[in-house]
């Protein structure tokens, strides 16, 4: 009895390679949400628990199943910021509240742009809150593709306390990334404030570096808020934008 052994790198390259190429395919550069997650999964980058439904019933099923409370996001090609047409729905604590919820999504995206093609919405768990930060990427045309890491929230928006390196990075330099930041105290615990996973920071920082090399079709990258805590962390939204 002979025994098949397929490589799980090779697996997972195709598996990718199969979404960016329906991308492609559909002349969209821009990959859905559920796609950008998918690939982060493969790479061992935690995203919060979802599942695309199409109906609203679907919807309520996938809400039970991931478990209350849940956030609610539109998937369409035509709508990238998805708050600015009304398509995010936040901390749906039971089925009355999806049931509205994904009404009031289907409604607003057609006031928004009526002829945008819905795929349907991203049905994902609501993240306990903790420390915010946002790991992205772009390639750069003379140094390649390019890691950055900083805080999120008012931190990266005002006062852009950020880092850069150049990919592929190896664990020192991921930790010498998150220790660049300015607010790197607050990772450390400050007051009353735990501190954070530092070690699955670095993990991301790794993964993401390896994800945007195996990868080269990847213009720009964008996981943002990854919420980080005492223990682990999650990837809540997450972009990718291809060339």
């Amino acid at each position: 009895m002979s025994f098949l052994i397929i490589d799980a790198e090779v697996v997972t390259l195709n598996k990718i390679s199969k979404i960016i190429a329906q991308a492609y395919n559909e002349s969209r550069k821009a990959l859905l949400e559920n796609e950008a997650k998918t690939i982060c999964s493969e790479y061992g980058i935690p995203v919060t628990k979802y599942t695309l439904a199409k109906t609203c019933k679907e919807t309520i099923i996938a809400a039970q199943q991931i478990g209350f409370p849940v956030v609610l996001k539109i998937v369409s090609p035509d709508i990238i910021h998805k708050s600015d047409s009304g398509g995010v729905k936040l901390d749906l604590k039971n089925i009355t509240e999806v049931e509205k919820a994904f009404a009031d999504i289907m409604k607003n995206v057609k006031i928004y742009d009526k002829n945008a093609k819905i795929i349907g919405v991203l049905v994902q768990e609501m993240a306990k809150p903790s420390i915010e930060v946002i790991v992205g990427a772009v390639k750069d045309p003379q140094f390649g593709q390019t890691l950055m890491f900083g805080l999120g929230g008012v931190f990266v928006e005002i006062l852009k306390d950020v880092t850069f390196r150049v990919a592929p990075i190896i664990e020192e330099d991921a930790f010498e990334m998150i220790s660049e930041v300015k607010a790197y105290p607050l990772l450390k615990g400050y007051r009353n404030t735990p501190p954070i996973d530092i070690n699955s920071l670095a993990k991301l920082l790794i993964n993401t570096s390896k994800l945007i090399i195996e990868n080269p079709e990847i213009k720009e990258l964008d996981l943002n808020p990854v919420i980080v805590y005492e223990k682990g962390l999650k990837v809540v939204d997450a972009r990718i934008i291809l060339e």
